[in-house]
């Protein structure tokens, strides 16, 4: 992801519904211009006339397209949490299914359009709050498989911590890879040689 500076800022946080919903709309507009048109051809203009909302209007919340994506990348981070964590069965014999748990939320995840996953993985701005959010819902994510691990009776590995953190960075830059461009490889497929990879590394199979 390209570098980025203070343009990237939104210019005006909503403080009543009717502006929160103006915000929403642009946002909305924006993802189904960049997934049709691309980033480049995916001018402030059109997200306007595609949120019906005058250029004027957009400029009061955002002053460029580069902070408009980078808004929508955040968003994209912040709903990755793994809701569903707390009410899986972790007695013996269920890593198999702990694990597909785990790779599905991240597939569910990813579900946006693939084209403007594409955009927002390769082509968003970096901003601080960018950078928050990444390191933020990274600590999480860790936080949570860790958790899981420690008490799931079936792991056995030398280094909890490490083995968390490789987890997450593998399921999640492989499941943005291919939900980026799922012609690659079929999503079944994926999911299931992940899973199996995964489980026997956290078995500790030899």
């Amino acid at each position: 992801m390209p570098s980025a500076d203070h343009r990237l800022q939104p210019r005006r946080k909503p403080r009543q519904v009717r502006a929160e919903l103006t915000r929403e709309r642009i946002l909305t507009a924006a993802a189904h211009v960049f997934a049709e048109h691309g980033y480049a051809a995916g001018t402030t203009n059109r997200i306007a006339e595609r949120a019906r909302v005058s250029i004027g209007s957009l400029y009061q919340y955002f002053p460029n397209k580069d902070a408009v994506l980078a808004e929508l990348l955040v968003r994209h981070i912040d709903r990755g949490m793994w809701t569903q964590a707390e009410r899986l069965d972790l007695s013996p014999g269920t890593l198999e299914a702990t694990v597909r748990a785990l790779v599905r939320d991240a597939i569910d995840n990813h579900h946006d359009d693939p084209q403007l996953l594409r955009i927002m993985m390769e082509e968003a701005p970096v901003s601080q709050e960018l950078r928050d959010t990444v390191e933020r819902h990274g600590k999480a994510r860790v936080g949570q498989v860790r958790d899981l691990l420690g008490r799931h009776p079936d792991v056995h590995v030398r280094h909890l911590d490490t083995a968390a953190e490789l987890i997450v960075f593998t399921v999640e830059i492989n499941t943005h890879k291919l939900m980026a461009d799922p012609r690659t490889v079929p999503v079944e497929t994926f999911e299931q040689e992940l899973v199996d990879m995964v489980t026997r590394y956290l078995r500790g199979d030899q």
